[in-house]
């Protein structure tokens, strides 16, 4: 019977290191679909997602340095969102209405997620640990840029709503109204400023991005 994940006499560990699973585990993100409770015209999975969540975070600090004045490090940015969801290789994609149900579901799951990315964490080798906590353990000096990741969360949420209706799905039409109010909510210049000049540009087709 194998030991409990991590303790002494694991056959997975080598001289007292566990065997390195972190990276193929997360390679598995591409089998997570999201929005499972949905009807979807094309699924998206969690590796895709962080890819886009990723590039918008970026995007959003860099309009935060160049329209706002500010000096935010938009590579760390995009390098919290690329993670953002690892954890959920773990616990799996919940559905929205599930997690923010109530206050005790919500607290008890971010219990879950704070266990699961020490157990991420525990499949690296000890000496490349520290380069890898920052990012799975929120630190005060990220919290505008987690801020963004959050925004930028919400934006491909908000993408996906509107690919779904151009392709005639109307499951997704009250999805996209309650997360664009929830990003106004947010009050954050850089998504503010995003939604005005980016946003619109979703809705278009192949010919009409490109000029064709």
């Amino acid at each position: 019977m194998t030991k409990p994940f991590g303790q002494a006499g694991d056959p997975r560990r080598r001289n007292g290191i566990f065997m390195n699973h972190f990276f193929a585990l997360l390679s598995r993100l591409k089998f997570i679909d999201r929005w499972a409770l949905m009807h979807n015209t094309r699924k998206e999975n969690l590796s895709e997602h962080s890819l886009e969540v990723a590039m918008t975070a970026h995007g959003l600090a860099v309009i935060g340095n160049v329209y706002f004045g500010k000096s935010l490090d938009a590579q760390r940015a995009a390098l919290l969102a690329l993670y953002h969801d690892a954890t959920e290789i773990i616990t799996g994609d919940m559905p929205t209405p599930v997690k923010y149900r109530n206050t005790r579901i919500k607290d008890t799951y971010k219990e879950i997620e704070h266990e699961a990315a020490d157990m991420l964490l525990s499949m690296l080798p000890e000496k490349m640990r520290p380069s890898y906590e920052p990012v799975f353990r929120k630190q005060e000096e990220d919290a505008y840029l987690w801020k963004l990741v959050k925004a930028a969360d919400k934006l491909s949420a908000y993408f996906k709503c509107v690919e779904e209706e151009q392709a005639g799905n109307r499951e997704f039409l009250q999805a996209r109204e309650t997360t664009l109010r929830s990003l106004k909510k947010m009050e954050i210049p850089e998504a503010e400023f995003f939604l005005a000049h980016f946003a619109d540009a979703y809705g278009k087709n192949l010919d009409e991005l490109t000029g064709s």
